[in-house]
């Protein structure tokens, strides 16, 4: 075979491999996707003699899923059915998707009046017209869910209130502009604590906290 089939031959094949590889349908995305929230407190700034460095500081990172709106509006509901929709059957909303909303603090909090421990907790929220309820719980979360594990939950199915460490109400706001996807995050910061926020649609809820 002369040279000019070959590079014939070989640019044949590279065309092949491109159209193959861009007739694989793309990986399907999930319907909720993982977010996480997080911001390091109880630090302090140090100067050095080129920049600062801020030390000695805690972290709290919330990890939940993140539903999307997808075109849905009043995903709250109204009336005798607000907060229906987003329980889908459980007994209390999962304040996120899938895999139970989990909070890992490294130092002590003041919630609600209660002193939590460090460690890791599960967050729930009982969602009333009006009337939104934190609720932190010592439940454990499933991975994967598994009908026969009765010692963790998969996301707020088989929730029973025996394990709430904290419940508190929760401050509730219109927002300006809707929000796709569900978002947990940490507002007003300061050096002696702030609030958590839950943002879905065109609704906010806070709740402040203190680092102990």
């Amino acid at each position: 075979m002369n040279r000019f089939r070959m590079m014939a031959v070989a640019a044949g094949l590279a065309l092949a491999a491109v159209v193959t590889s861009s007739a694989q349908p793309a990986p399907a995305r999930a319907l909720s996707a993982v977010g996480t929230a997080s911001t390091e407190v109880g630090g302090k700034w140090v100067k050095t003699e080129k920049t600062s460095t801020y030390e000695g500081a805690k972290w709290i990172d919330i990890t939940y899923g993140r539903p999307r709106l997808r075109y849905r509006a009043n995903i709250f509901g109204s009336g005798a059915d607000y907060g229906k929709a987003i329980l889908a059957g459980a007994p209390i909303w999962r304040a996120g998707a899938n895999v139970s909303t989990r909070i890992k603090t490294e130092t002590a909090l003041m919630i609600g009046g209660k002193h939590v421990m460090p460690g890791e907790y599960s967050i729930f929220i009982d969602a009333k017209d009006g009337n939104w309820t934190f609720v932190l719980s010592s439940w454990t979360a499933q991975a994967k869910f598994d009908k026969a594990d009765k010692t963790a939950l998969w996301g707020a199915y088989g929730y029973t209130a025996d394990k709430d460490v904290v419940r508190a109400p929760m401050t509730l706001s219109a927002l300006p502009n809707t929000v796709e996807e569900l978002t947990w995050n940490f507002v007003d910061m300061n050096d002696k604590g702030g609030k958590l926020a839950i943002m879905w649609e065109k609704t906010m809820a806070t709740l402040a906290f203190t680092i102990m």
